[in-house]
This record gives C-alpha cells, sequence and structure tokens, in this order.
C-alpha cells in the first residue's frame, strides 16, 4: 500500500492513500475532523453505513468502533485533510468558557454538508503542509478556527466535545451484540465496556458460556451469511464489513461453518 501523509503538528496531517483500497477496524480515541479532497470512504458503524467523497466535511467522536474502507475514485487518490481534536487540547479550550454538557447520544458521525466556513478553514491548511519553517502557533490558531466554526453551526457540539468522562461499566452482553462486527483487540472492547482484560474475559464467559473469540467467529459468519443472501451482497464487501481480516480466513472460516464458499452463492444463485 502506498501511504503518504504530511503533518503541521501531530494533530493536522494531509492523508493520501494511492492504492486500490485501504481497511481497518478502528477505535477512535480522539475526535476527529476530516475534510475530503479526493477518493471515497465507507464507515460502518453499529448504527450502518455511511459515504464520504470530495467537498464532504464530517466529525467522528471518540471512543467509537468503526470500520474504516478508503478507496481512490476517478483517477485520483483517497485524500483527506484531518484534524485530530485531543482531550487535552478541548479541556485547555474550554477552560475559560461557561459550558456545562448535557447527557445525550453523542456517538453518531456528526455530517457538515460542504459548510463554506469549515471548507475555508481546512483548506486554507493545505499549502502549510508544504512548508519547511511555519508560522507561530499557526496549529493552535488553526484548531481555534475549526472548533470555533462548530460551535457556531452546531448548537450540539459542546455536549460532544466538552464531554470528558471515559466508558463506564456498562452491560457486556448488550455491547457485544451491537458492536462484535468489529475486528478489535480484546483490550478494547475490555476498556469500551469499563473492565480489565481479565474482568472482560470472565465476565464475557458468563453472558456468553464460549469464549470471546469463538463467540465473535459464529456471529460474524451468521451476519454474513445473512448479507450474502438476503443483502445480495458481494463477498468481498461482506469480508470486510463483517470484521474478517482477507478474502482467504473469510472463505475458509464460511466454507468450514456452512459447507460452501461465499462465491459459491454468486456463481450458484443461492
Amino acid at each position: 500500500m502506498e501511504y503518504q501523509a504530511k503533518y503541521i503538528t501531530e494533530d493536522i496531517k494531509l492523508s493520501c492513500y494511492q492504492d486500490k483500497f485501504f481497511k481497518s477496524d478502528i477505535m477512535f480515541e480522539q475526535h476527529m475532523l476530516i475534510w475530503f479532497i479526493s477518493g471515497e470512504t465507507k464507515i460502518v458503524r453499529t448504527e450502518g453505513t455511511y459515504l464520504f467523497q470530495k467537498g464532504d466535511i464530517f466529525l467522528i467522536p471518540r471512543n467509537q468502533l468503526a470500520t474504516i474502507i478508503n478507496y481512490p475514485k476517478d483517477g485520483l487518490p483517497h485524500k483527506t485533510v484531518v484534524m485530530h481534536l485531543t482531550t487535552e487540547w478541548l479541556r485547555n479550550f474550554y477552560a475559560r468558557l461557561d459550558v456545562r454538557p448535557v447527557t445525550e447520544d453523542t456517538r453518531r458521525i456528526r455530517h457538515y454538508a460542504r459548510h463554506p466556513l469549515l471548507e475555508s478553514c481546512l483548506s486554507s491548511l493545505v499549502p502549510y503542509f508544504d512548508m519547511k519553517e511555519l508560522p507561530k502557533d499557526i496549529a493552535h490558531l488553526k484548531l481555534t478556527e475549526a472548533v470555533t466554526i462548530l460551535r457556531s453551526i452546531d448548537a450540539g457540539i459542546d455536549n460532544v466535545l466538552a464531554n470528558f468522562e471515559e466508558p463506564g461499566k456498562i452491560d457486556l452482553a448488550d455491547y457485544m451484540e451491537k458492536n462484535y462486527m468489529f475486528n478489535m483487540p480484546l483490550e478494547k472492547f475490555g476498556y469500551l465496556t469499563g473492565r480489565s482484560l481479565t474482568t472482560f474475559k470472565r465476565d464475557f464467559k458468563k453472558a456468553f458460556s464460549t469464549t470471546p473469540q469463538r463467540w465473535l467467529t459464529k456471529k460474524r459468519l451468521e451476519l454474513a451469511y445473512y448479507q450474502l443472501t438476503e443483502k445480495k451482497k458481494k463477498p468481498i464487501d461482506v469480508c470486510y464489513e463483517v470484521g474478517f481480516e482477507n478474502l482467504s480466513h473469510f472463505s475458509f472460516a464460511f466454507k468450514k461453518q456452512f459447507g460452501y464458499a461465499p462465491t459459491d452463492f454468486s456463481k450458484n444463485g443461492r
């Protein structure tokens, strides 16, 4: 995979993928504000699948699981400007403001539909990526500009950005039933359910009477079967959307479970 990244600071980067596509399962530890220059991204979340492309601007909240699939498009690479809005930076920003975030659903991706102020702010970063010496405090100023714009156009954004709580202990079975399709280390699942790895494994055994890996594989294969038979999706798309790392592993596991390969559906019209 040919990947290039240029940085103003570690929190502001220009990202470029030249290959056919790039897929990853991610837990976003910081909020991310993203502006698309070219290419296309499919983001699979528990609540649904999002598709973003040239000109789109969106914010992905922290501590959320997602499968990200990046594609070049129209002969152009997948290219984005990304701002990481870290907890440390946001604490300092909000320290001077009288903001009391209220509890609401802060998990959804927030889409800003080519908003001209945000687009102007983010596009103005592009020339800085080629500079050897940057103007003093330019990164801080640009982050401040972006968050100030977000606060002026999104009435609920403070409830997301000014909420600094870490995940607490939640119902493990309910969480796993909603998030099993994300190929995360068990330590991440433990963190997001408010548990150490040891406690996560113990509570998982109590809830499901099996090991996490066996349960995850079974659930992912069941979802794959449904998507192939009912949704008529392609095996390559199903493979990545249900949590497998590559098509060969998916095909092997699927055939072992059901007796035939995922590609047999399209060949035989199953």
